[in-house]
């Protein structure tokens, strides 16, 4: 049962990016959450530095309605879990839209009886 909570938690999450919706983004995040990001800032702590990252960002850096789950792994217990997958968006490079895979990893915790984002890590391999 925890597996699909949290299954629907990162999928509503998918699909707000996917929308640019940026309340459907923030929900089940934590006021704490501590982003570690890609592109700068390199840390963000806090819901009002994440709702940035994306408003700043990722809206402007990517192209619309692509942003999928290419595999995702939930380890959980009653009250903590983190996933960890590759996702897929398309980046501008130079002007050019291209695929970009990156890894993420996220942390969640079980308050309230809600599922809520405490960390995310996005990454990519260094070349």
């Amino acid at each position: 049962m925890e597996h699909l909570e949290i299954k629907k938690v990162i999928s509503d999450w998918v699909q707000s990016v996917q929308e640019r919706n940026i309340e459907g983004i923030l929900a089940n995040h934590s006021d704490n959450i501590v982003l570690y990001d890609v592109p700068v800032p390199f840390q963000s702590i806090g819901i009002e530095a994440y709702r940035k990252t994306w408003e700043q960002s990722f809206f402007n850096g990517t192209a619309s309605g692509i942003y999928e789950i290419l595999d995702l792994t939930i380890e959980s217990g009653s009250e903590v879990a983190f996933c960890f997958g590759t996702f897929k968006c398309s980046w501008n490079n130079k002007g050019t839209f291209e695929d970009l895979r990156f890894r993420l990893t996220i942390g969640l915790r079980k308050i309230n009886n809600v599922w809520t984002i405490l960390h995310e890590h996005h990454s990519i391999p260094s070349e």
